[in-house]
């Protein structure tokens, strides 16, 4: 019973679950040949893959046996959600740069060790990165600060 409630054997059969889906919500599309690919080749074949892995790393840890499952540390999961959650409702309304902020300041909050300065020098390089990716390399129309940039 414990090798079923492994954390390798879950990871599988969740593998295997997003290959079904991907399977039942692609059937509709067109598959088309290996020459001329339709819309839903790509899918299709990628949920094959996922269903493969999936039925692999179940069968390895049946196999080996791993260690079991540990409880869920839910405050992190919480705050990095939340994060998520608040960059998307700020991006369109403030900008690149306040939904960045916000970003890594609520999702560091969720951590066991929550220093200022690191926090704050990982915003400044996110910034720096994600503005010169972005908005100079691939020349996206996104604001950077709503309204100024």
């Amino acid at each position: 019973m414990s090798r079923l409630l492994s954390k390798d054997f879950l990871s599988g059969l969740m593998f295997i679950a997003f290959g079904l889906a991907a399977l039942y919500f692609g059937q509709k599309l067109a598959i088309g040949t290996t020459v001329r690919m339709g819309p839903g080749y790509v899918p299709r074949m990628l949920s094959f893959i996922l269903l493969g892995l999936g039925g692999l790393i179940c069968v390895v840890a049946l196999v080996s046996g791993s260690e079991a499952v540990e409880r869920p540390r839910w405050k992190p999961i919480t705050m990095v959600t939340l994060g998520i959650i608040c960059f998307a409702l700020l991006f369109e309304r403030a900008g690149l740069l306040p939904a960045l902020v916000v970003l890594v300041l609520v999702a560091s909050a969720g951590g066991e060790e929550f220093k200022l300065t690191e926090v704050i020098g990982n915003m400044v390089v996110l910034a720096i990165l994600c503005t010169v990716v972005f908005k100079v390399g691939l020349g996206m129309n996104i604001s950077i600060v709503r309204g100024v940039w």
